[in-house]
């Protein structure tokens, strides 16, 4: 192998970058040449490709984003947009790819794997739902960020003593909202996999109140049924029969956009050099995650159409901490 890949595809996250310098240098040391796609799938297709050496990755391990891009490509879903990529990556004698993403974007490292082309993914994505890797780059950068924000809103919630109601991302996993409702010391929490309805999340405003406290936090995920238009259209509309009313902030693309932790910054660089070093083996098709502290291989097969569950005795254990 002399010629290898790297592309970020889907959403971005804190700790790509970081991925990216360590695909670059280990590569580089153990004497291959590597290239980066621009703008992840779409640019595989266009034969995006930039040389990459270790200066053009100096200074991006503390950036968020991605120096590559990333970028949509329905035409990628298409068996003939794959092939036009794996007609530019073998032109280009690319021998192997590093697919830096979460679930589509792993389902596209999986398509290219079944057509016999060496691939191997790195899990990233913040919402922390891909399966073969219990945390994946982004998940701590964008939880500290939404925690920061709910011990802001606590204190000016307190001066007040007012209601807010703090929307969080994470796609269709609740992970993000309630590993901030714990550590942010939330009254409710809203997310997919248990949702609550608007008068349950009233009630647990209300008995917050009548414990004797100056602030009420509910952290709703952005997947939730009931999410923060919602109920915040509930509340406007009986604050007279509940009395009182939730101002809300909706965090959005804020927690993608920080500086990577020290923990993403060492998980990112773990897993892009061992993505590296097992297309160097010969092996491919497979994930590389964490697992139990440690960096583990999970067959592509399995990773597609699969997502981590969600510990739901943590939801329990947030009921019991709000008291």
């Amino acid at each position: 192998m002399k010629r290898i890949a790297v592309l970020t595809s889907g959403g971005d996250a804190p700790g790509m970058n970081a991925a990216i310098r360590a695909v670059v240098r280990y590569g580089l040391d153990k004497g291959y040449e590597v290239l980066g796609v621009r703008q992840g799938y779409a640019g595989l297709i266009a034969g995006n490709f930039v040389t990459l050496g270790a200066r053009d990755v100096g200074g991006i391990i503390q950036q968020g984003g991605t120096i590559l891009g990333s970028a949509r490509c329905p035409e990628f879903q298409a068996e003939e947009g794959r092939l036009k990529a794996l007609r530019g990556l073998r032109q280009l004698n690319i021998e192997g790819l590093v697919v830096i993403g979460g679930n589509g974007s792993q389902t596209g490292a999986y398509a290219l794997s079944q057509m016999d082309y060496p691939v191997v993914g790195v899990a990233s994505t913040i919402d922390n739902d891909l399966h073969g890797s219990e945390i994946t780059i982004g998940v701590d950068t964008a939880l500290n960020i939404a925690l920061e924000a709910i011990d802001r809103l606590k204190i000016t919630a307190s001066s007040h003593q007012r209601a807010f109601l703090v929307e969080v991302m994470g796609r269709d996993c609740g992970y993000l909202a309630l590993a901030a409702a714990i550590a942010g010391g939330a009254e409710a929490v809203v997310i997919p996999e248990r949702d609550l309805d608007e008068e349950a999340v009233a009630t647990e405003v209300r008995t917050a109140y009548e414990r004797g406290k100056a602030h009420a936090i509910v952290v709703v995920a952005e997947g939730a049924r009931h999410n923060a238009e919602s109920l915040h259209r509930y509340f406007q509309q009986n604050r007279h029969r509940l009395g009182f009313d939730l101002r809300v902030t909706t965090l959005g693309h804020v927690q993608r956009g920080g500086a990577p932790t020290a923990f993403d910054r060492l998980l990112a660089t773990r897993l892009g050099a061992a993505a590296t070093e097992q297309l160097a083996g010969g092996r491919h098709g497979v994930l590389v995650g964490l697992v139990k502290g440690q960096i583990t291989m999970t067959p592509l097969a399995e990773v597609v159409g699969q997502k981590n569950p969600l510990d739901l005795s943590l939801l329990d254990l947030a009921a019991v901490l709000t008291k």
